[in-house]
C-alpha cells in the first residue's frame, strides 16, 4: 500500500547504444541521454523533477551503457544539486521491468516507500509531486502518468483504459493494431515495494511453466533460449497488462506538454518546449538582450557562458547555443541547437538544424531544415567535425 511516510528513490531508465540507433549521428559522439536539450542534458531534466520529490533518499540511472560514459557526469550532477545520483550499468538488457528487478536489492536498501520510475527519452514537465498526492490516494501498487492525444497517434504508444471516477487502470494494450483508446501512457510511474513481487511472477511462470510470448527482433538478438528470456520483463506488455483491472493500478492525467525523444528531429521540439518551461521554472536560463552591445535575442534562447556572440547577430527562438560556440557578426540563427565549439562565420543562416561539435559553418552559408520534427529528412544535422564553406569563385 501506498505511504507518506519514509523515503522515496526514484530511477530513470537510460537505456543503451544498441537501442538510440534513430538518434544517429549523434550519438556516435556522446551517449543520447547526455545530448544537451536547451542546454541542459536530456537526462538533466528529468533529474531536476526528481529532486523535488519529499524524502528522496537516491536517484538511480539505469542502462546498459558503459560505466565510462556517466561517470564524469553522475560525479558532477551529484555535487551540483547535492543529492545522490548513481549509475547502475546491466550487463546485458533485462526490459524495463526486469532491470528493476535485477537491482532490486539496491533499490531497496534505503526501504523506500515509494520507487519514482522513468523513461529518460520521456520530454514532459514530470508533475511527480501531484502525481505523488494522487498515488497516495488512490493506495494502489502503482500510479502511472497518462495524457490524452489524437485517435490518429494514439497507436504509436500503450493505450489505455481507465474509469473516469475512480483513475483505476482497466486495460492496457501496447502499440495496439486496432484503436483501444485516445489515452496514452506517458512513461512516468510511482509504484510501491510491491511491483518486484508482480516481475517476480512474471519471471517465475515463465522458468516453470516455459511461457511462450513473441518477441521483437532486438530482443531475438540477445536471448536465444527460454532460460534467458524468462529474466527479460518489459513494464508495459508483461506488467501493467495483466495487472489491468484488479484494483492494483491507478492513473494520474497530464494537461502539459509530452513528447518522446527518439530522433534527433524531436529533440529539437523538445528543446524548445523546454525552453519555454525556463519561464516558469528557470527564467535565469533564458538569454535577455538588455545590452547596448549584445546580440538581439527573440524568444526562447539559451546561451552557455562561455559562448561568444556577436552584437549584430539575431538568435531565436527556439535555439540553445552550448559551451565555446563562436557566432559572427550578421549571423541568424533560428530554431537549433549549436553544440560545443562550434564556429558560425558572418552572415551565415542556421534555421531548423543540429550543428554538431567543433563544426564551422563558414561566411554566407546557408543550414536549413523544413521543420517537419517527426519527418526523416525533416531537419539537418551536421555530425561532429562538419565543415560548411561556401564555394569561393575564380576568374581567370
Amino acid at each position: 500500500m501506498a505511504s507518506s511516510e519514509g523515503a522515496n528513490v526514484a530511477v530513470i531508465m537510460v537505456g543503451g547504444p544498441t537501442k538510440g540507433t534513430r538518434f544517429r549521428p549523434l550519438s556516435f559522439n556522446l551517449a543520447k541521454p547526455l545530448f544537451p536539450l536547451a542546454g541542459q542534458p536530456m537526462v538533466q531534466h528529468p533529474i531536476l523533477a526528481c529532486k523535488k520529490i519529499p524524502n528522496l533518499a537516491q536517484i538511480y540511472l539505469i542502462g546498459f551503457y558503459e560505466e565510462r560514459d556517466f561517470t564524469l557526469y553522475v560525479s558532477a550532477i551529484s555535487n551540483e544539486l547535492k543529492v545522490p545520483v548513481r549509475y547502475l550499468r546491466e550487463e546485458k538488457p533485462h526490459g524495463s521491468a526486469g532491470g528493476l528487478y535485477y537491482f532490486r536489492d539496491l533499490l531497496m536498501e534505503e526501504n523506500p516507500v515509494n520507487i519514482f520510475v522513468m523513461n529518460c527519452d520521456v520530454c514532459c514537465s514530470f508533475p511527480l509531486s501531484d502525481m505523488l498526492a494522487a498515488h497516495l490516494k488512490y493506495k494502489g501498487i502503482g500510479t502511472l502518468l497518462v495524457k490524452k492525444v489524437s485517435a490518429e497517434s494514439a497507436s504509436e504508444f500503450g493505450e489505455i483504459v481507465a474509469d473516469a471516477e475512480t483513475g483505476e487502470l482497466l486495460h492496457y494494450a501496447e502499440k495496439p493494431e486496432t484503436f483501444v483508446s485516445e489515452w496514452i501512457n506517458c512513461g512516468v510511474y510511482i509504484f510501491t515495494p510491491e511491483i518486484f513481487l508482480a516481475i517476480q511472477g512474471v519471471a517465475s511462470e515463465r522458468n516453470n511453466h516455459g511461457t511462450l510470448r513473441r518477441v521483437s527482433s532486438f530482443e531475438a538478438l540477445h536471448f536465444t533460449t527460454k532460460s534467458t528470456q524468462a529474466d527479460f520483463v518489459r513494464l508495459d506488455q508483461d506488467i501493467l497488462t495483466p495487472l489491468a483491472g484488479k484494483r492494483k493500478l491507478y492513473t494520474y492525467e497530464t494537461q502539459d506538454f509530452w513528447e518522446q525523444i527518439k530522433t534527433p528531429g524531436m529533440s529539437l521540439k523538445c528543446s524548445s518546449l523546454y525552453l519555454a518551461q525556463y519561464r516558469l521554472t528557470a527564467p535565469d536560463l533564458l538569454a535577455k538582450g538588455d545590452k547596448s552591445n549584445s546580440a538581439k535575442f527573440v524568444g526562447d534562447v539559451y546561451v552557455h557562458p562561455s559562448a561568444k556572440i556577436h552584437h549584430t547577430a539575431k538568435v531565436g527562438p527556439n535555439v540553445s547555443i552550448s559551451g565555446s560556440a563562436r557566432i559572427g557578426p550578421g549571423v541568424r540563427l533560428i530554431g537549433c541547437i549549436i553544440l560545443d565549439d562550434v564556429e558560425i562565420k558572418e552572415n551565415a543562416l542556421i534555421s531548423h538544424s543540429i550543428v554538431g561539435w567543433k563544426s564551422i559553418v563558414g561566411r554566407w552559408a546557408r543550414v536549413q531544415g523544413v521543420g517537419d520534427y517527426t519527418a526523416k529528412l525533416g531537419i539537418t544535422i551536421l555530425g561532429k567535425l562538419f565543415v560548411v564553406m561556401q564555394r569561393e569563385s575564380h576568374s581567370y
